[in-house]
Parts: C-alpha cells; sequence; structure tokens
C-alpha cells in the first residue's frame, strides 16, 4: 500500500498483540470459551475474571506467535490488488484506479512487482519498466559483498530493536479491554477494544500519535494470533518534514486468514484518509485491497533472472 500514513497507523495497532503490561480483566462468559494450552492458565478466578498476571499471559503469548508467525510469512508469495477511489470535497468518488501486485522474495525481502493497471496487463513499455526495476533489485543483492550485507542488518536490527521500544509505549498508551467474542473468516476470536490513556507521556517520537488513535482488535482463540484490526484517528496527527496531517475520521480495517495450516497471511484490508499535503494539497480516499494466489517459497532459493522468475510461476 502506497499510503505511508496510513501505513503507520497499520503498525500501530498491530502491535497491540504485542503489548507486554496488564490487561483490565473480561467478563467470565467470554474467555470460558477459550482452549486454552497447557501453558496459559485461562480458568476465571472465584469472582468469575481473570487476574492480571493471566492476562499478561494471554498477550504474552499473543505477542510470540505474533512474531513467530512474521518469520513464517517471509516463505510466502501472493498477489495483492489495490484499488484507490480518489474523493471530491462531498466525499463522492470522483476516479478510480487499480494495481496488482506480485509479493517478490529478494534475498529474504518482500519486493513489489507491478503486473496490471486497472485490471489490465502493463504495456509492453511499462512492463520492460518494472522488470528492469525488478532485475536491478536483484542485481544489488547479488552482488553485495560481506560488509554491505553486514551493515545492511545491523540497520535491520536497529529497526527491530526500535519497534520493540514503541511495542512497550503501545502498552502504556492504552486500556485495553476484552468486550466480546465473535467469528473472523470462520474462526473465533476476541474482541478487545483500545481507547488512550488520559495524560499518556511518550517516550518515542513515534509514538505521539498513539493518544489520537483508538480502535479495536481480534485475536483468534485457538491459534491466539492477531485476526483483525479497526482503528481511526481521533485527533489531527502530523507527519515529516513535509507537513502531512491526517485528520479524524481517518480509518484504517486490515484483516488476516489461516494458510496451509501453518501460517497466517493478509487476506483484505480498507481505507478511509482525510489528509492534507503540505498544508496545500487536499487529499481524500476510500481505499481497499484483497490477497489471493499464496504460494510457498523457500527464501533459502538461490535468486534468478527477472525471466526465469516468470518461468517458475
Amino acid at each position: 500500500m502506497k499510503l505511508c500514513p496510513v501505513a503507520l497507523l497499520c503498525l500501530a495497532l498491530s502491535v497491540f498483540a504485542s503489548a507486554q503490561e496488564a490487561t483490565p480483566p473480561a467478563p467470565p462468559n467470554l474467555l470460558a470459551e477459550a482452549s486454552a494450552t497447557p501453558a496459559l492458565d485461562l480458568i476465571p478466578g472465584s469472582d468469575g475474571k481473570l487476574s492480571q498476571e493471566q492476562l499478561q499471559g494471554l498477550i504474552r503469548v499473543a505477542a510470540q506467535n505474533y512474531r513467530a508467525n512474521y518469520k513464517k510469512l517471509r516463505d510466502y508469495t501472493f498477489t495483492e490488488r489495490d484499488v484507490e477511489h480518489k474523493l471530491d470535497g462531498k466525499g463522492n468518488v470522483k476516479s478510480t484506479e487499480s494495481k496488482t501486485y506480485e509479493l517478490m522474495q529478494l534475498y529474504g525481502e518482500p519486493v513489489n512487482r507491478l503486473i496490471e493497471k486497472d485490471d489490465k496487463p502493463l504495456s509492453a513499455q511499462d512492463a520492460a519498466k518494472e522488470d528492469e526495476r525488478i532485475q536491478k533489485l536483484t542485481d544489488k543483492r547479488k552482488n553485495e559483498s560481506e560488509q554491505e550485507r553486514k551493515r545492511r542488518e545491523a540497520e535491520e536490527e536497529k529497526r527491530h530493536e526500535k519497534g520493540r521500544e514503541f511495542v512497550s509505549e503501545v502498552a502504556d498508551a492504552y486500556n485495553f479491554d476484552l468486550i466480546d467474542s465473535e467469528i473472523v473468516n470462520g474462526r473465533d476470536a476476541w474482541v478487545i477494544a483500545a481507547e488512550p490513556k488520559p495524560g499518556f507521556q511518550a517516550h518515542l517520537k513515534e509514538a505521539e500519535m498513539l493518544s489520537k488513535i483508538h480502535g479495536r482488535l481480534w485475536i483468534d482463540k485457538q491459534e491466539m494470533q492477531l485476526a483483525k484490526i479497526d482503528i481511526a484517528v481521533l485527533d489531527t496527527l502530523s507527519f515529516g518534514w513535509i507537513l502531512a496531517r491526517i485528520h479524524p475520521g481517518t480509518r484504517f480495517v486490515y484483516e488476516c486468514t489461516k494458510i496451509n495450516d501453518e501460517v497466517w497471511l493478509p487476506l483484505r484490508y480498507q481505507a478511509l484518509l482525510d489528509a492534507r499535503i503540505a498544508l496545500f494539497r487536499k487529499d481524500s480516499e476510500q481505499d481497499e485491497g484483497s490477497y489471493r494466489d499464496y504460494k510457498k517459497f523457500r527464501t533459502s532459493s538461490k535468486i534468478v533472472s527477472v525471466g526465469e522468475v516468470r518461468e517458475q510461476k
């Protein structure tokens, strides 16, 4: 998805599943349906509620599963179709554009390759440009020196560490409340609401936006994986040195599904964006996306040319 501010919102709420702080006790009838693992005690106490320690254990298991699933996700490729609806000042659609991508793996890193525009194959010229772009990325990784590889891996680890710090900020920023139980894509899930804590003071600059976002997440009861998120902006958010402002009413919904009885992969998303870029250009969009054609891919496989990639499909 090309809208960076929306992607940031997705990141902010997706890590709810990794929160490490205590969650307020839930109504007793919701957790009684859970098929708990032997290592996790979800039996309510005499008051019909879970203790803070039990809830901490539940959140930690969800966090571990979320991280473990991310590693498995890198073994898969799939097709993504994005539809962008540009809106006028009254909220009516004034133009629509769709793009379809293949998610490829180059040296263990995901890369999107554009294959269709408005559900039609690329023109010969556009296809050649896209092939050239992918080949340059492939050659860059293929010819990477040991020093360059170590530098890249160090930068990746630095980003991961930043993510872990952000997770702790999310835990401090919200009050979580287990409010319901619903079926998501044929599977039973807990519904957890997240509301900003009054007076929250962020340590990371990236976490300052959390006090202006709220939403819900759905955690699969059997797998304890993040199955869905639904987040919305409560107050204006600002990003970057070229000032971009995301206004209240912006919303993002994202769902995952279990594939091959081993991994959770993206299924669909919907986004409503109300933004102003550099204080001049008003940007209102209603976007949606879907994912299909999941295929397992070994990240240890050798890297080949664009032509060979096409032959292997």
